[in-house]
């Protein structure tokens, strides 16, 4: 159970939005598989699973121990494990989840369990690296893959992929565009030789908005779900998912020269009233927040963050707030502050939600 009166609310109805303002960029037959690996983003994956079952054609996890989570919360839709590892392979396949094979070693070893263990067209996906050089086989490799492929009946490619490395930079479309040709040749060697077509999907979020005619027959939502489109334009036309809040535990009277928080890194020049929140950067808030640098809201008023920010607390100026002990704090409800609060602590969003501690307590809302 917890009990933590910091509280990350997810919008249901947010993420409804979101997903059909993307699902109307596409095609009518173009499947949408949905990413909630990081916990959702940093929100809650079982949750946002749950809630979304009905409306996609696929899940990723990033490994396998989140696809079994899903699996046991109940989660039957096809769930693509993106980095599986060996020594889990037994247990992907225990929980009926599809490993993405992205080199020799992985597909090696997924062929010898599969026949071992007298698997019939077990579903797999093969990623190939187009250009992000992060993990997938060479076109190259092509040939030996079909080889394997062709002449064994444990296994059958669910889909082939690829990532884009820049689809969210306009100054690369020569790139990215290069990137979508490669990968269609790739696929078009599949399609020569194998008796049946794989499901092909290259775009992410930032590929639907920019690149849409490449969308194949399936599409990758991550971030775009959660409110964020890579671009200021886009990201208006959707709806904000995420509300972290906390409360006020205690207030202070503080005297000009008195000091606040470790290193004593904030000193009062005047009366002044603070307010201390349980929430600190054991629970994602970035010590690059504190020393007045980015403000919570009170009563809907600005209150900055004074001194550093602590393991489980921060403290803030209440001064010209009403306001008492027990009243709610805000730290985010918004695109815009989740974006200046990333801005201030020198990242990207995904940094800002996926670093929401898992103690701070979920609460899906719809």
């Amino acid at each position: 159970m917890n009990n933590h009166v910091t509280v990350l609310e997810i919008d249901g109805n947010a993420l409804l939005h979101n997903l059909q303002y993307f699902k109307k960029k596409l095609n009518a037959t173009t499947k949408v598989l949905v990413v909630v690996k990081s916990f959702g983003y940093g929100s809650n994956a079982v949750q946002v699973a749950k809630f979304l079952e009905k409306e996609v054609a696929y899940f990723a996890v990033a490994y396998t121990d989140e696809g079994i989570a899903l699996r046991k919360a109940g989660i039957e839709t096809p769930i693509l494990v993106l980095h599986p590892q060996v020594q889990n392979l037994e247990l992907l396949v225990a929980y009926q989840l599809e490993p993405n094979l992205y080199n020799f070693s992985i597909f090696n070893a997924f062929l010898k369990l599969a026949d071992e263990k007298l698997l019939l067209n077990y579903p797999i996906h093969i990623k190939f690296n187009t250009g992000l050089n992060r993990i997938g086989f060479w076109h190259t490799d092509v040939p030996k893959i079909l080889s394997e492929i062709i002449k064994n009946n444990h296994i059958k490619i669910a889909s082939l992929f690829s990532h884009l490395a820049a689809s969210d930079d306009v100054s690369e479309e020569e790139f990215t565009t290069n990137q979508i040709n490669n990968f269609a040749y790739i696929v078009k060697q599949f399609y020569e030789h194998l008796a049946y077509k794989p499901i092909v999907h290259i775009l992410n979020t930032s590929g639907i908005i920019n690149y849409a005619k490449a969308q194949f027959d399936m599409v990758r939502l991550g971030i775009g779900l959660y409110g964020f489109g890579n671009d200021i334009e886009e990201t208006k036309q959707l709806k904000n998912v995420f509300n972290l809040t906390s409360i006020i535990s205690q207030i202070h009277l503080i005297e000009p020269g008195e000091t606040v928080g470790y290193n004593r890194a904030f000193t009062a020049n005047k009366p002044m009233k603070t307010a201390t929140i349980p929430v600190g950067h054991a629970d994602g808030i970035s010590r690059k927040l504190g020393n007045q640098q980015y403000s919570v809201l009170v009563h809907n008023q600005s209150a900055k963050i004074i001194g550093n920010v602590c393991m489980d607390m921060i403290m803030i100026d209440i001064t010209d707030i009403d306001c008492k002990e027990g009243d709610k704090v805000t730290l985010f409800n918004s695109q815009e502050m989740i974006l200046n609060m990333a801005e201030v602590s020198e990242t990207i969003s995904y940094e800002i939600l996926t670093a929401i501690s898992q103690r701070v307590k979920r609460l899906l809302k719809c």
